[in-house]
């Protein structure tokens, strides 16, 4: 963990801190990631520290990677702290299933590929439309589950928060948010949103991989995919709105980026409500998806054989309100995900002995990683962990170095069955585009923020 005291810049309430090896901090030095997190330590209400996870690069306002909390009622809520795809995340299903030959995996990628459409403002089978709409922003995955019979009771207790962030409200969102999204439940959408059908390759904590059922050859499924355009028209909305609202509370910041406004405010309530709302939709949309992949494995391999069954889905790019060290804070997490250890009371019954288990992605010829959550994070991190490997090259500069179709004669000749309609998509979310996602583990691992539980090696990619 490196610190950057108050002292280093004035309008610094509280210092920055960052989890990094000392071989990645050229590469976190590279961008404005850290002077952005440095800007993050100006914001009214900030409490302890800004912090950086290692897979931390520059993004909107805050870097990627970043969390902040707030101290409630006062302290300021961010829409830039949150990110334009709210609750994009990861959702991880497990099968019985071990070792598929190449045959029967290209069989299943190709059926998924088919039956969840992806790409940008590609819209799905399901339209959901008012107060069918409303009910779901309001009421997340458990509609879905109660009122349409897709998934069961089950799957709630293994979603974060049970699919549902309380406080959402329909009526703060915008007409353009509903048109953009209404019809975008199930669906993948692009940039580094993908299916990934893996194999358990390497296991670190026998113990808890057996609790999880993720036993060494086992096939899984990774969804990574979050509120599509519904979600970043709130946030496009919200900025705006919280520019001017800037003003009204004598609230300067080094950049406009990170307009906010206080949590108690007019203001920051109507943002919470419509963050709120479009982070069901997110956990809606990775439950139909889940469900569809569902379909494709009982279609391929029998009811029985084919049951996938739920590990977690966690958020990533969510403001939730929690208690820590016995303050009410208003926790940003950007491109971060909780990891909350075994004492939390806010994971399912059944992980409270093991902690909360933490999915860090590589990309599509990178391993995956589970890990779970330690009760050291909540006093070292706020209880976060990082969501991915983290970007290291901008996707015009990955289109420059790699091409598409070259990429996808390279994963083939390693066994990985891709599809993705767009060379020009599959070339900006090239391997070498990100971070080496191994040593991004191993520093959440080393600093006790998460435990590595086992690797996952990619066989099938569907990209966004």
């Amino acid at each position: 963990m490196y610190e950057i005291p108050t002292a280093y810049r004035e309008g610094m309430r509280v210092p920055a801190r960052v989890f990094q090896s000392l071989e990645g901090l050229p590469a976190l030095l590279s961008d404005h990631a850290v002077d952005q997190l440095v800007n993050v330590t100006t914001l009214p209400g900030i409490v302890d520290a800004a912090m950086g996870m290692p897979d931390m690069h520059e993004g909107y306002g805050f870097p990627v990677g970043g969390v902040a909390a707030t101290l409630l009622p006062d302290g300021v809520i961010s829409p830039g702290g949150i990110g334009f795809d709210i609750n994009c995340g990861v959702r991880l299903l497990v099968s019985s299933l071990e070792r598929p030959d190449k045959s029967v995996v290209e069989t299943i990628v190709g059926e998924l590929q088919r039956s969840v459409p992806s790409g940008a403002g590609r819209s799905g089978k399901w339209s959901f439309a008012g107060k069918k709409l409303d009910k779901i922003l309001e009421g997340g995955a458990p509609v879905l589950v109660r009122d349409h019979g897709i998934g069961s009771e089950e799957d709630l207790n293994f979603i974060e928060s049970g699919g549902v962030l309380e406080g959402a409200d329909a009526s703060a969102v915008s007409d353009r948010a509903r048109q953009r999204g209404g019809d975008q439940l199930g669906t993948l959408g692009s940039g580094n949103h993908f299916l990934e059908v893996q194999i358990v390759d390497e296991v670190f904590d026998e113990a808890v991989a057996q609790r999880l059922g993720l036993l060494p050859g086992r096939m899984t499924v990774l969804v990574h995919s979050g509120s599509r355009g519904f979600g970043h028209q709130v946030c496009t909305d919200y900025v705006r709105a919280m520019d001017a609202a800037m003003r009204r509370y004598g609230i300067h910041v080094p950049d406009r980026q990170l307009a906010c406004a206080p949590f108690s405010s007019p203001e920051g309530q109507r943002y919470f409500a419509a963050m709120c709302a479009a982070a069901n939709f997110g956990f809606s949309n990775r439950h139909l998806i889940g469900h569809v992949v569902r379909d494709v494995f009982r279609r391929t391999f029998g009811e029985k054989q084919g049951h996938l069954r739920l590990i977690y889905d966690v958020g990533h790019n969510t403001a939730k309100v929690e208690k820590h060290n016995g303050q009410k804070l208003c926790v940003h997490r950007k491109g971060a995900t909780r990891a909350f250890g075994p004492s939390s009371r806010d994971i399912p019954a059944g992980y409270r002995d093991i902690g909360q288990p933490v999915f860090i992605p590589g990309s599509m010829g990178t391993s995956s990683f589970v890990l779970i959550g330690t009760d050291k994070a909540n006093a070292t991190s706020m209880g976060s962990a990082c969501h991915g490997a983290g970007r290291q090259m901008s996707r015009a500069a990955a289109k420059k170095k790699v091409t598409g179709a070259e990429l996808r004669k390279e994963l083939e000749a390693r066994g990985i069955v891709i599809r993705c309609s767009s060379n020009q998509e599959l070339a900006e979310e090239a391997p070498a585009a990100y971070k080496d996602v191994d040593r991004v583990v191993d520093v959440v691992h080393e600093a006790g923020i998460a435990r590595k539980v086992v690797r996952l090696r990619p066989i099938g990619v569907v990209k966004g």
